[in-house]
């Protein structure tokens, strides 16, 4: 029986997803025959991996030269740190080529995107019809290079068709959810989000629940330990079937239903009026003033970002929490927000 073990290497895993996809693979039964690499910029937290098992490296996906040569090692990347570094990208497949290069073996790129490459203009005025599907590769193409995130998704795409390595992109959308586990516990994982606690954050400092425009544009969500899932499931996917999808046809968007803004700014200002900090739970239009001011003047959360995860299902995917169970989620990010640093959106 072979013993060559398969060298993976994670970046962003000290992070809110990759934390939590990398509590996962530690927990395989298989974890004997993986060899874990982890590029961290903490050298504390480097040396709390290591004694979960995980070969630490520190420094920062910044340093090319580094990743390069960390990815030339490996011959599985989970990329989770960055979804607009392009020349962290750019240097992940520089190394994945050289591996191909010594090995002939085609190497595997899993990158963390998200649904904000769909976000259109709407400002919370209506919502879109337009509905993306991860399982119809003409229609994502129909995405220009200027929507968010894609230029890196493209610079994937163009790899693969190359042959050198095989890309997966996974979408996540509205992530929801605290996070638990192994590294939580450690003190390795950020355990929150961005998006819903940026607007908790912005909500409580106003003293009413928030929304863009008239809040009616739609996103999809998914809770934390589903996506985290996916990339598992993805992961074995590619294992057992190297048809599995990849590169034009390599999207697998993380979504299991989808919100309005108002109704999300509604359960935020029900949770503020629970705990004394607004006096009604109706959330109110933020000022142009109040965009500037709390999301560096960008109206994203007012845009519409609706798609169908029809290619990660196809593959196995079985998400569990839904749009009822993020809206419940509110109440506990409003209390842990108390607690904790706020929350730039990005």
């Amino acid at each position: 029986m072979s013993t060559t073990k398969t060298n993976i290497l994670i970046t962003g895993s000290t992070g809110y997803i990759g934390g939590s996809v990398l509590t996962r693979f530690l927990n395989r039964s298989d974890i004997a025959s993986l060899n874990i690499t982890a590029l961290v910029r903490s050298p504390e937290k480097a040396e709390k991996l290591k004694a979960l098992g995980v070969n630490a490296v520190v420094g920062s996906h910044s340093d090319s030269a580094l990743v390069e040569k960390l990815a030339s090692e490996a011959d599985v990347v989970l990329s989770t740190a960055d979804a607009d570094h392009l020349e962290a990208a750019q240097a992940t497949l520089k190394g994945l080529k050289k591996r191909y290069n010594a090995t002939g073996n085609v190497p595997v790129f899993i990158h963390t995107s998200g649904t904000g490459v769909l976000a259109d203009n709407a400002v919370g005025a209506y919502a879109t019809d337009t509905i993306y599907d991860d399982s119809n590769p003409d229609q994502i193409e129909t995405l220009t290079p200027s929507q968010p995130h894609r230029n890196v998704d493209l610079e994937l795409v163009n790899a693969d068709k190359q042959g050198y390595v095989k890309t997966y992109i996974i979408l996540p959308s509205t992530i929801y959810g605290i996070a638990s586990g192994k590294l939580v516990d450690h003190g390795i994982q950020n355990r929150y989000s961005i998006q819903i606690p940026a607007l908790i954050d912005a909500s409580l400092d106003r003293g009413a629940g928030g929304m863009v425009g008239e809040g009616k544009n739609l996103w999809p969500n998914v809770n934390v330990d589903d996506v985290a899932d996916l990339f598992l499931v993805l992961y074995d996917a590619i294992r057992s079937n190297p048809a599995t999808g990849h590169g034009r046809e390599g999207f697998y968007f993380g979504e299991n239903g989808e919100h309005n803004l108002y109704e999300v700014g509604k359960a935020v200002g029900k949770a503020l009026v629970e705990i004394g900090k607004a006096k009604s739970d109706e959330p109110t239009t933020f000022t142009k003033e109040e965009i500037d001011k709390y999301f560096g003047g960008s109206p994203y959360l007012g845009s519409n970002s609706r798609c169908r995860a029809n290619r990660s299902r196809a593959i196995g995917w079985k998400p569990t929490k839904t749009t009822a169970d993020m809206l419940a989620s509110v109440k506990l990010e409003v209390e842990a927000s108390l607690n904790r640093k706020p929350i730039p959106l990005r």
